[in-house]
């Protein structure tokens, strides 16, 4: 059971939720850059939170199928289709072997996620399946996929119709991206390094996604966060989603593949629910940062869990 790569796309890499436990000795959680897509892409295939999935970036794979499989596409429209035919976003699909799914330019959005029911099966290393491009480990041997790879797909029981039915019945939707985005943020460990005119500009003014921007970092070109007396501290923790503000004045959104320390003010963090908006951001999306309180999230998480029993 399993899949041929007939053409990767520019960067295509097996992903999870990401390898934690192991930040102390320098590696990096890596995992899914949109992990509200990569969750409904596991549920819509009835996929365990936490199995693999394959995550391409600006233009999607083409993809040979060597047995049936049930699969689902989600994020990124790349317009997703099976022999020619086109198949809709964010809805489980049957395949059949030797079928091709193919995806292409994404038209809105930025990573797009493709689940099978049973998981990419690659081996873990510590603990997770994710690929970590800095370090060369996990996924399909520590790198992006390659024309001629070949990835097994894990065991599972058979999908009936009914099931399958169920599955879509929920009618997922992805996020909205017009180019042009509110992202939430709490203050950062070092907000007091920063003028009242550098935090003006930060909470008021509108970045532009950078082209340098990728799994690391979204790099963010506008007004300039300026600091009092530098940037640079002494190197301590970084989380998915602190926002870094080099000497250059121009902030820095730490992501997926982030370093675990770093020696830049951190002006801010991103809500976690908002990271699935950066993650599908393109080079030259506008980004706007609103200041929330921590207490006023953490009420609204608790509020939801009590009403969906999350």
């Amino acid at each position: 059971m399993g899949m041929e790569i007939i053409n990767p796309g520019p960067l295509t890499t097996v992903q999870d939720l990401g390898r934690f436990g192991y930040m102390n000795v320098g590696i990096g959680t890596s995992g899914v850059m949109d992990r509200q897509a990569y969750k409904i892409a596991n549920e819509l295939v009835g996929n365990a939170d936490g199995e693999a999935v394959l995550e391409a970036t600006l233009m999607g794979p083409e993809i040979e199928f060597t047995s049936d499989a049930v699969i689902a596409v989600t994020g990124a429209d790349m317009k997703p289709g099976i022999d020619g035919y086109s198949i809709e976003n964010y809805k489980a699909v049957r395949i059949v072997r030797g079928q091709r799914l193919k995806l292409g330019l994404a038209v809105s959005g930025c990573r797009a996620y493709i689940a099978v029911r049973g998981g990419i099966d690659v081996e873990k290393v510590m603990g997770s399946r994710s690929t970590n491009l800095k370090c060369g480990i996990g996924g399909f041997e520590g790198r992006n996929l390659r024309i001629g790879d070949l990835l097994k797909i894990g065991e599972s029981t058979e999908l009936s119709n009914s099931e399958l039915e169920k599955f879509n019945s929920k009618n997922y939707r992805g996020l909205e991206w017009n180019g042009n985005m509110t992202v939430r943020v709490i203050e950062g460990p070092q907000g007091d390094y920063f003028t009242e005119e550098g935090l003006k500009n930060f909470y008021s003014m509108e970045y532009k996604i950078s082209p340098e921007s990728d799994r690391m970092g979204i790099r963010l070109s506008g007004a300039k966060v300026e600091s009092y007396n530098g940037t640079d501290i002494v190197s301590d923790g970084i989380a998915f989603g602190s926002v870094q503000i080099p000497s250059s004045g121009q902030p820095i959104v730490l992501m997926a593949d982030h370093q675990t320390t770093g020696g830049y003010a951190k002006v801010a963090t991103v809500v976690s629910e908002d990271l699935s908006l950066l993650a599908q951001a393109r080079p030259g999306d506008l980004v706007h940062f609103e200041k929330v309180d921590i207490g006023d999230i953490q009420k609204k998480k608790s509020f939801f869990g009590r009403l969906f029993k999350w």
